[in-house]
């Protein structure tokens, strides 16, 4: 997840323009591997859903689950019915099996030791269209019970495209698969969906203070932390 950095938000210090492609068709082999994924879900975890009619059905939308596991990837795809889009880290490429799956999926790279401009330039191109991101605004796997230290990128994307940005807690996934773990152990994963969050309004002269991008960011976190706490209560375990 890129880290933003700078005072305040504008269209002239945002990333530059290029032509990306935003596949928005539900193509065979993405329902396919969408059905494969949720009965997967559903068999082996016995995901349950809290609150997901309040993931918009329209319009551009950034899901922001915590993350502790890898298994966060496939269960965060039952908030919603709708065409997904996922920034990864760029490691995953380096296995070929996944490499060849993942653009399937609607993920595309992205390099967490730096500000990764083009991952940027990518995820804002797939809210332009209108479409839905998933994107775990801690970066990577955390551990632990707190939910802290958010990236703000999620924020600078909403207020940049006009996304509204859906929290969402997760419990369980750690018991189901801790940071570690190649196999999962099949358990009860729950995901409780928050209250939407509106992106935060630009000034007059079109630019994003900075004041703002925090306070979405704050905004994000406690709602988060009360959604894992809330989610874990429901399986009993992180």
């Amino acid at each position: 997840m890129p880290v933003i950095h700078g005072g305040e938000q504008g269209d002239s210090e945002g990333p530059e323009e290029i032509e990306v492609r935003v596949d928005t068709r539900f193509t065979p082999i993405y329902r396919f591997l969408r059905l494969l994924v949720h009965g997967l879900n559903r068999l082996l975890f016995r995901t349950t859903v809290e609150g997901a009619d309040r993931v918009p059905i329209q319009g551009p939308v950034i899901i922001a689950p915590v993350h502790r596991s890898f298994i966060d990837f496939f269960v965060a795809s039952e908030v919603t019915d709708r065409k997904l889009h996922y920034m990864a880290k760029d490691s995953l490429w380096k296995n070929a099996v996944l490499a060849r799956i993942l653009p399937s999926v609607g993920a595309f790279p992205v390099h967490r030791e730096s500000a990764d401009r083009e991952a940027l330039r990518r995820a804002q191109q797939v809210l332009e269209a209108g479409e839905v991101l998933i994107l775990f605004p801690e970066g990577e796997r955390r551990s632990g019970p707190v939910v802290e230290d958010l990236h703000e990128g999620v924020a600078f994307l909403a207020a940049r495209t006009g996304a509204t940005v859906v929290p969402v807690g997760i419990g369980g996934s750690v018991s189901v698969m801790p940071k570690g773990k190649k196999i999962p152990h099949p358990q009860h994963i729950h995901l409780m969906v928050g209250e939407p969050i509106t992106p935060p309004d630009r000034t007059g002269s079109g630019r994003i203070p900075r004041s703002r991008i925090h306070q979405l960011t704050q905004a994000l976190t406690e709602s988060l932390q009360d959604l894992y706490d809330r989610s874990v209560a429901v399986t009993g375990r992180y």
